[in-house]
């Protein structure tokens, strides 16, 4: 059953709090009603997810970083994609058992400032079929965002990184550009078209950086990301379109659709005001239930078993990441 926004009153607080997964409660304390670090009931809701069995999980197949080659970018069990949910989980650097993960992570930084996963590319596409330390504007930004949000944005090598992202920035958003050592890779778009995902994940990590939220590049990058809203019915570029698979509410923030969207627009000031964004967010909230509470429309296999995983049952999770970006839309953030 869908909804108007009009008539969903409130977020569903209350269920929230009460669900079983800890960083649920977490995120909910802490992007829904404000609640600081170090108030009691935040503090054992991250004690909570980090003793919970999945999580060690992730952490315990992270400690060989960067482990597998990456050959499709919406590969959602890799461990890029392992370590950037950790981040929304709430995990930190201070936390003792990401600390060498993270140590890794940084020990991974190419020439240019990217840091690195492994890659493969097939020959078809320009690569050599082997598995090569690299890095392209399609996964870079995903670990430099995870590693803001995990609070290294004061580390030299992450201001590096941050740089260089900063700097492949074009008028019309960010384009298909990897490291010297892929070779003659690019994507299945034009030269001088922006790429949507690129540009997509690009703002997730300038929208961890409040003094660039209304920077020069952010700004092209929104006007790029709601552009291709305008032109959804007449171009994909680089096959990234906005169809009813897009509006499908899914988790996690792995690859471009709506849910991902929102989320990282609504960070940006320009972005929220904007008649396309809040079209968004009506596409988006029509599909909650009566309470407010949402469901997977779509999900990938790597997470079966995790209540995002489920499409039958209303999600915590999912419905916990859609009102963060309700309440951001509001100007609270």
């Amino acid at each position: 059953m869908t909804t108007q926004p009009s008539e969903v009153t409130a977020m569903p607080v209350e269920w929230l709090l009460e669900a079983d997964q800890p960083w649920v409660r977490f995120r909910t304390l802490r992007d829904l009603l404000g609640r600081p670090a170090d108030d009691p009931d935040v503090v054992a809701a991250h004690r909570d997810t980090l003793a919970y069995p999945g999580v060690r999980a992730i952490l315990a197949g992270l400690a060989d970083w960067p482990g597998e080659a990456l050959n499709r970018h919406n590969d959602a069990g890799h461990p890029l994609h392992k370590l950037s949910l950790l981040a929304d989980l709430g995990l930190t650097a201070a936390d003792p058992d990401l600390a060498p993960i993270l140590d890794r992570v940084l020990a991974n930084q190419s020439p240019e400032g990217p840091f690195t996963v492994n890659l493969r590319v097939n020959e078809r596409f320009g690569g050599d079929g082997q598995d090569h330390p690299g890095w392209m504007a399609c996964d870079a930004p995903t670990v430099l965002a995870a590693l803001l949000d995990f609070g290294l944005g004061d580390d030299p090598r992450v201001r590096r990184a941050l740089d260089h992202l900063l700097g492949l920035a074009e008028d019309n958003g960010w384009r298909c550009v990897v490291a010297e050592v892929m070779g003659g890779f690019r994507g299945p778009g034009r030269h001088d078209d922006a790429c949507p995902y690129a540009t997509l994940i690009a703002l997730r990590a300038i929208g961890r950086v409040p003094a660039l939220l209304e920077s020069g590049p952010a700004q092209q990058g929104i006007a790029a990301l709601l552009h291709l809203w305008d032109i959804q019915r007449e171009r994909k570029p680089y096959l990234f379109g906005i169809g009813t698979d897009f509006r499908k509410p899914k988790y996690p923030l792995v690859w471009y659709d709506l849910l991902h969207m929102v989320d990282v627009l609504s960070r940006f000031p320009k972005a929220r005001s904007d008649p396309r964004f809040q079209a968004m967010l009506g596409e988006l909230m029509v599909q909650s239930d009566e309470t407010g509470r949402f469901t997977a429309r779509s999900m990938y296999q790597a997470w079966k078993g995790w209540d995002f995983a489920d499409k039958k049952t209303p999600s915590p999770t999912i419905t916990a990441v859609a009102w963060r970006a309700f309440r951001r839309a509001q100007g609270n953030s």
